[in-house]
């Protein structure tokens, strides 16, 4: 892909994922493997394929892990920087915080827990004809009273930014995408916590600056919940989320290498098996995500959830709607539904938790 001229990109990875506990015990939620990969993998695919090299990523919890994974950069096609946020700074001050390493007149900036089929391009391409201070990816969704709504004029242009209401007058969301003139960067108020929603952007409207909407239809998925985390990864195992890091194609399962899966199990839905995992006979595994190591006993269900590193689903076990920690162990015939959270280490004895009474 050609190089996308006078545009870098700020990648906000900050977050302690809190929501998506216990598997961000042990790594920040963008570094969880997603469709085999840490889902950031996807993301900095993404902004190499629309062109983009020079990548800043913002980080603060368990800041280390990411420069240990990713490096310089150079195995992506990117030039990788940090910079650890040392207190929280919210969102536009962890965009400012990264100001001394710009060097582009325009800046993409991405929320790093979100999922999206975007167009990159379009969107720096809408900034630029627009001649815009910020440009906002606005996604249409089904249900925005769960969200803020952007409504804009019929030229694009952002006329407010509402806070969640009942009776949202437009079904267009910020998407956690936005480009920022390097300047506008600049003016953000540095060393204290600034929020874009309540602060950075409702100023610049009351200033007169152009802010700019790109509105699309677009995959679109934010990772904060488990059952959110799961929809992503089976997704993007399926070829249904786009993403330039899935080398092994798409399908009903992906099986990375080392796994160890009997011939007669069963896989679909978007079921990823990690490195070295062991999967038995007669084991279902239907929208599946199972970490490294982790372990399918004979005949266990395993659908729609997280199995953390090396936790184990012993024999006949149920787990539905639920998370596991790593290195947990689920006693033979236990039965874990909806919403069920595991925390690491922890073991349950054999049918020793159930929902139904059919042991």
């Amino acid at each position: 892909m050609s190089e996308l001229q006078g545009a870098e990109a700020v990648v906000l990875v900050g977050g302690k994922g809190t929501r998506l506990r216990p598997l961000t015990l042990s790594a920040p939620k963008p570094m969880l493997p997603t469709a085999g990969v840490p889902f950031l993998t996807h993301l900095l695919s993404r902004i190499r394929e629309a062109g983009i090299r020079h990548v800043v990523l913002g980080t603060s919890y368990k800041a280390e892990v990411f420069e240990e994974h990713f490096g310089d950069g150079a195995d992506l096609g990117l030039e990788l920087e940090y910079v650890v946020e040392e207190e929280p700074l919210d969102t536009a001050g962890a965009i400012r915080n990264v100001a001394h390493l710009l060097r582009e007149p325009d800046v993409m900036i991405f929320n790093g827990d979100i999922l999206s089929g975007v167009d990159l391009r379009g969107v720096l391409n809408t900034h630029r004809t627009a001649e815009a201070d910020v440009t906002l990816h606005l996604v249409k969704v089904d249900d925005p009273r769960r969200f803020g709504c952007v409504p804009t004029d019929e030229d694009g242009r952002v006329t407010a930014f509402l806070e969640k209401t009942e009776n949202p007058p437009t079904d267009q969301i910020n998407a956690g995408c936005y480009v920022f003139k390097r300047e506008v960067v600049e003016a953000i108020p540095a060393g204290r916590p600034v929020s874009v929603e309540r602060e950075t952007f409702p100023g610049l409207l009351a200033g007169g600056a152009r802010l700019q909407g790109h509105v699309d239809t677009s995959y679109w998925l934010d990772l904060g919940t488990p059952a959110a985390f799961v929809q992503g990864s089976t997704d993007l195992v399926r070829g249904i989320a786009p993403s330039a890091a899935l080398t092994e194609g798409t399908g009903e399962a992906l099986i990375k290498a080392g796994a160890t899966v009997h011939e007669g199990a069963v896989l679909r839905g978007g079921t990823t098996v990690g490195a070295g995992c062991t999967v038995a006979e007669g084991a279902v595994l239907d929208g599946a995500v199972l970490f490294a190591g982790a372990v399918s006993g004979e005949g266990a269900v395993v659908e729609r959830s997280v199995v953390g590193a090396g936790a184990l689903v012993q024999a006949g076990a149920v787990v539905a709607d639920a998370v596991i920690g790593d290195g947990a162990v689920i006693g033979a015939r236990c039965e874990l539904r909806d919403g069920v959270r595991v925390w690491p280490g922890v073991v349950l004895p054999e049918a020793g938790v159930r929902f139904s009474a059919d042991v």
